[in-house]
């Protein structure tokens, strides 16, 4: 349990009736009829993996994967490249060090936790006008055990799960 307190928050992985929250799986008294891993969506790009070196800068020690909706929307929107000074890199890095913080201010007694983190984004307002604004998002995070029971952390925005 060390680890997951060094996380800051549970990483059990446990939904409230004691199965594994994340797993994706069902059980009936015969065994496993469905398992949907998180290899399988992150092959499938439902989750995408975050590299190893910038998770790591962010003193994060478990691997992270981002829901394809929240990597779409916040990460790399159509319009990145049209924002100076925006990169993928950028808004990984104020993503992955919010949750780094919110995790070292929990309680380490849950798998998941929320934090909010700001993104530069574009809007069209009515007349086609394009505007630059900042927008505070709520990031939920969920510590769950991987396919070989290892602690992951998935990002993702509320109803992504």
């Amino acid at each position: 349990m060390q680890a997951a307190d060094a996380a800051g928050f549970d990483c059990l992985g446990l939904s409230a009736g004691g199965l594994p929250g994340r797993a994706g799986w069902i059980m009936l008294a015969a065994g496993v009829i469905y398992s949907y891993s998180r290899a399988d969506a992150i092959r499938d790009g439902v989750l995408m993996e975050l590299p190893d070196d910038i998770v790591r800068e962010a003193g994060i020690v478990f691997p992270v994967a981002v829901t394809d909706n929240l990597w779409g929307t916040y990460i790399e929107p159509d319009y990145l490249d049209k924002l100076p000074g925006q990169s993928v890199n950028g808004r990984l890095w104020d993503l992955l060090w919010m949750f780094h913080l919110a995790a070292r201010r929990g309680d380490g007694h849950s798998d998941r936790l929320s934090y909010r983190c700001t993104f530069t984004v574009q809007r069209l307002h009515p007349g086609g006008v394009v505007v630059t604004d900042q927008e505070t998002v709520l990031i939920q995070a969920v510590c769950g055990p991987g396919d070989h029971g290892e602690p992951t952390i998935t990002l993702m925005l509320p109803g992504d799960d």
